[in-house]
């Protein structure tokens, strides 16, 4: 029997399980979803077409060649017909466009001003114009955490309890960490 087929799809299937990478999931707001907004088009076209025909006899006389050079312009016009594409819905889709920008922004303008070379950067210039002006406070983190704080306040409220694997995380006490 002739097994090459059969091998070619293992060593195809073998390519395809290493080249392949897995697929993340992205978070979009408000995703582009769906920009085309269209009712109709217009197309134009250009067209040559060279054939040539030979028609030979049994007779010479009747034998003869027949060119033939066809050219074509065409124009195009279709309209389609229960488009989605409305005054409103053009207003939501540029809507959600803005937001999608401001938004993006308010993540970014932070960083943005408080880098001072990207504003020496001809390259970010767009950028810095768009964020100047915008100040947003940084999120920092408490210290600690709240649940750090409860768990060290019921150590020291019960001292004789045993917590299987735990340690005490607030200040050393006693030489215990």
């Amino acid at each position: 029997m002739n097994y090459y087929f059969t091998g070619v799809l293992i060593i195809l299937m073998t390519l395809l399980a290493f080249c392949t990478t897995p697929a993340y999931p992205r978070n979009e707001y408000l995703n582009d979803g769906t920009n085309t907004c269209s009712t109709g088009s217009f197309d134009i076209s250009v067209e040559q077409r060279d054939s040539e025909n030979r028609y030979r006899h049994s007779n010479p006389d009747n034998n003869y060649n027949s060119p033939s050079d066809d050219q074509s312009i065409r124009f195009t016009w279709r309209k389609y017909l229960g488009s989605a594409c409305t005054e409103e819905f053009r207003k939501v889709q540029t809507e959600n466009v803005q937001l999608k920008q401001q938004l993006e922004l308010m993540k970014m303008c932070g960083k943005v001003n408080n880098n001072p070379t990207i504003a020496r950067n001809p390259n970010f210039a767009l950028l810095v114009s768009k964020c100047s002006g915008i100040i947003i406070p940084e999120n920092k983190k408490p210290e600690g955490s709240h649940w750090d704080d409860l768990k060290d306040n019921y150590k020291k409220e019960n001292p004789d309890v045993k917590l299987m694997g735990d340690k005490f995380i607030g200040p050393k006490e006693n030489g215990e960490n």
